[in-house]
């Protein structure tokens, strides 16, 4: 729990470098920064324990349609984040669990139980509120986080497939190199000189954070069920919200704040409900 909750910050803090530096730099540039610094981390500390078998995989298709899903889910979250409040955009993240079950019915044809479908709507009504769609505040970007958690809940439903034949370092190894390669082709487009140190140093801190999150989650989710680590997922939103207070000076208002607890309280309810068939819960999103 300690692994997981500390993941959760490590987030948060991620979101909130990358909302400060986006004013100063390409959000392009950061995205780069994040996949380099953990395919270089990841390549680094696991090839001399695993050698040639961390790359070894019976779906190299797969990997690299999982490593370009979470490429575009890193990418529409990072220019996302520029237009939303810290804690508003990561309550809206957690929804990603709710849109996953309505995939998973629409299109796999799995059943979902009437009280799941409410979860759902409820955790439906509680992003409306979050993002207020035609609020002049967002306006136009509410259609991002949108599309980045539907981008990501098919990405979740990827992962649950590979994850059954696919070991998750190898799964993770891909994922920073497809995302630090397909960056690299795009960087020399965006790239933009370093306004100053301060910028370069928030930019680390993006890659640093996401790939100290990334293994802090893997050791959490090594060492217990997903179903009892998932309701402290939520914490981030926690977080999330302080680093927006302390940062920004915003705290989300009264319509925001019902969104917020809607989508947590249906959150919540549908992982239980998922532990409690035997499946497992989903896991926390990993942008």
């Amino acid at each position: 729990m300690a692994f997981l909750v500390s993941a959760m910050a490590c987030f948060a803090v991620l979101d909130t470098a990358v909302k400060v530096a986006g004013a100063y730099i390409s959000v392009l540039v950061a995205v780069w920064f994040r996949y380099m610094f953990q395919a270089v981390a990841v390549t680094a500390v696991m090839l001399p324990v695993r050698g040639s078998g961390l790359w070894r995989t019976t779906h190299p298709r797969f990997q690299l349609l999982r490593g370009l899903l979470l490429l575009a889910v890193s990418a529409l979250s990072f220019v996302s984040v520029q237009f939303m409040p810290l804690g508003e955009f990561t309550a809206f993240v957690m929804t990603t669990p709710l849109v996953v079950t309505l995939l998973a019915a629409t299109f796999l044809g799995e059943r979902v139980s009437p009280l799941r479908w409410a979860l759902v709507a409820g955790g439906f009504v509680g992003a409306l509120l979050v993002v207020q769609p035609g609020s002049a505040t967002i306006g136009w970007a509410t259609l991002l986080p949108v599309v980045m958690v539907l981008t990501y809940a098919g990405f979740q439903i990827l992962t649950s497939r590979m994850a059954r034949t696919e070991d998750p370092m190898t799964m993770h190894f891909y994922t920073g190199w497809v995302g630090a390669l397909v960056a690299s082709a795009v960087l020399p487009f965006v790239w933009q000189a370093m306004p100053d140190a301060r910028t370069f140093g928030l930019l680390c801190l993006v890659g640093l954070m996401g790939t100290v999150g990334h293994f802090l989650l893997i050791l959490a989710f090594a060492r217990t069920s997903a179903s009892t680590l998932t309701p402290f997922v939520y914490t981030q939103i926690g977080f999330a919200m302080f680093c927006g207070w302390l940062v920004f000076d915003h705290v989300p208002g009264p319509l925001e704040s019902l969104g917020i607890v809607l989508i947590v309280a249906c959150g919540v309810a549908a992982s239980w409900l998922t532990a409690r068939r035997g499946q497992g819960a989903p896991r926390p999103p990993q942008v």
